[in-house]
């Protein structure tokens, strides 16, 4: 369930982002199999939420979005690499990913391994080639999203994650994961947004805290979608997470207290807004829509 105001705005602004994509990659000479596999992953739709909660940050603080597009395809590039590696045999070993077969099911492991490491490297490239940023904002923002998606942030959790694969967590365990896996790409793109836009320090403190609670709404939601979500919506057969016997928010808490769960992150989100005035703004109403979502 979206309101008018969020719903045109997701669709705009992922429109207009996913029209910017191709631009990346205008100039550059790569080998014309690993350009292709690159841009089958990077162009096959997906909800583009990191791109966006950067862009609606910006807007709620009053910035161009296009001092955040670089840093933003950077994110996405970043992510879609991710969801490449996920995929493969050695992982989740998945055939589909939205509802098209997976990138090693059509360029091979090999190429689909290199077309993965291509967008992990070339994404810090666009960002330091960005010519909306000052060469100090450059190496911030650089050094912000190595960190998010390096063995500190995603790879790390993604680590963890299989490592926990086959063994029952504690839950203080399972959120560690989910923060590190999911959750700083999320908190990523919202606070990069804040640093870009000269955010206050208050303002910037109740920003993260905020996408810190919606990183576990996005990964709880994804847990209760796995058994309950329609396979056509999501993209990829459900149930993947018990074929994988992976412990999940639903296995821990059953159902009931996952959806519970879940009301108390986005609340929770809500009030960090609440603290710098935004408890109305296109951040909360994101919040609220993560209670609702059906893919």
């Amino acid at each position: 369930m979206t309101t008018d105001r969020l719903s045109i705005y997701l669709t705009e602004t992922r429109t207009w982002f996913e029209a910017c994509i191709p631009s990346i990659f205008q100039s550059a000479e790569i080998t014309p199999k690993l350009k292709q596999a690159m841009l089958y992953s990077l162009q096959a739709g997906g909800k583009r939420i990191r791109p966006i909660l950067l862009f609606a940050t910006l807007h709620l603080l009053n910035k161009d979005k296009m001092i955040g597009l670089s840093t933003a395809l950077g994110l996405e590039m970043i992510h879609t690499y991710s969801l490449i590696h996920d995929d493969l045999p050695a992982m989740d070993d998945d055939d589909l990913r939205r509802g098209k077969p997976t990138n090693h099911v059509i360029f091979g492991e090999g190429t689909a391994v290199l077309a993965g490491d291509a967008l992990l490297t070339a994404a810090f490239e666009v960002i330091a080639k960005d010519p909306h940023l000052d060469t100090q904002t450059k190496s911030k923002v650089l050094g912000m999203l190595a960190e998010a998606a390096g063995p500190e942030g995603m790879v790390g959790g993604q680590e963890d994650d299989l490592e926990a694969e086959g063994h029952t967590l504690q839950l203080d365990d399972l959120i560690s994961i989910h923060r590190r896996k999911t959750g700083k790409l999320i908190r990523f793109s919202v606070e990069v947004g804040a640093v870009l836009a000269n955010a206050t320090e208050l303002q910037t403190e109740s920003l993260i805290r905020y996408s810190e609670h919606i990183g576990l709404a996005f990964q709880i939601g994804d847990d209760i979608l796995d058994i309950i979500g329609d396979e056509e919506k999501i993209g990829k057969p459900v149930g993947s997470d018990l074929t994988n016997n992976k412990s999940t928010y639903v296995s821990l808490l059953g159902m009931d207290g996952a959806k519970e769960k879940l009301e108390q992150q986005v609340s929770a989100a809500i009030a960090s807004l609440r603290e710098i005035g935004l408890e109305d703004s296109l951040l909360a109403e994101f919040a609220t829509y993560l209670l609702h979502r059906t893919h």
